[in-house]
């Protein structure tokens, strides 16, 4: 049994003076029944224990109701149901949450529904692909599944334990013991928040990435160009946005920080474009921190992208 969630989250204001088509998202929220007709699904990962492990700025696990309550008092334009199935909740235990939550992804994308995940600490990104792979390899042999994750770190990293800083690397490995490909594409990528090895590590894997410089309004066109060459190369798409891909003072509330970062208006359209292909299966927010946010900038530019990524 999974736990039910908190609707309570879902408040806001009613305009009912002007009618039906004044609708909001708490409105609209419905909770999770497994006879719900096939929809997008919201699914929280409350943990932070992959930052802990990543030695970060503890937080994150209070991201899933702080982005929904962002969430409830915006304007809902969509025709088509949508529901909230509540939070995995870790504790210390990473690695059985991640299972769990991996399981419940499976089982929402059996039932036809799209899932967004509302993180939680990076972390998420492993328990999302795990999901996704355990379902199509129930229809597939050989999946080509890309991965597109914006983010300011490639989060390759060589750990004892999973943490927010190895998900990419647990992916690969995954892959790997599949002989499935590894379709890794990330955008946002910070120069000065990657050593080396991390890069040399990326290269080996054959990720394919720009930096926070070369995604700027004025060279859209190429970046444009640069993610629809990925997306013509695979046949389902996991999309991840981590919050630290944005600049600090767009989204402080993240453990680390981007002082460079990409801009709100070039995420934001990248991942419509990336949703228009077609070919998006499963989808997550990742990394707010609300303890560490200044006025919910941060929460709200999430809330922004989960509508980007519904509607």
């Amino acid at each position: 049994m999974y736990p039910a969630p908190d609707m309570s989250l879902w408040q806001g204001r009613i305009d009912s003076q002007e009618g039906a088509d004044a609708r909001r998202w708490h409105q609209w929220m419905r909770p999770y029944a497994d006879d719900a007709e096939a929809a997008s699904v919201l699914l929280g990962f409350a943990s932070d224990e992959g930052v802990r492990r990543n030695q970060g700025r503890q937080g994150a696990r209070h991201g899933p109701p702080a982005l929904r309550r962002a969430l409830a008092n915006l304007a809902w334009h969509g025709e088509q149901a949508i529901y909230d199935a509540g939070d995995i909740v870790a504790g210390d235990d990473l690695e059985a949450a991640q299972e769990c939550y991996a399981q419940r992804v499976a089982d929402l994308l059996a039932c036809g529904h799209r899932v967004v995940g509302l993180g939680g600490g990076h972390e998420i990104a492993y328990a999302s692909f795990a999901g996704l792979a355990r379902h199509l390899s129930r229809h597939e042999r050989l999946p080509r599944i890309g991965i597109l994750n914006f983010d300011a770190h490639f989060d390759l990293r060589h750990a004892e334990r999973a943490s927010s800083g190895t998900p990419f690397r647990q992916i690969a490995e995954l892959c790997q013991a599949s002989d499935w490909p590894f379709a890794y594409c990330c955008l946002g990528i910070s120069r000065l928040s990657n050593t080396a090895a991390l890069f040399d590590q990326a290269q080996r894997l054959g990720v394919r990435y720009l930096l926070d410089r070369q995604l700027q309004p004025w060279n859209l066109e190429r970046s444009e160009a640069f993610l629809d060459g990925f997306l013509q190369s695979v046949d389902h798409l996991y999309l991840t946005v981590c919050l630290d891909v944005l600049p600090a003072a767009q989204a402080p509330g993240v453990s680390a920080p981007s002082a460079h970062g990409v801009e709100m208006p070039v995420v934001e359209h990248l991942v419509r474009r990336a949703k228009a292909s077609g070919k998006l299966r499963l989808a997550d927010i990742a990394e707010l921190n609300p303890q560490l946010d200044s006025d919910q900038r941060t929460a709200r530019i999430a809330a922004r992208l989960v509508d980007s990524l519904v509607n």
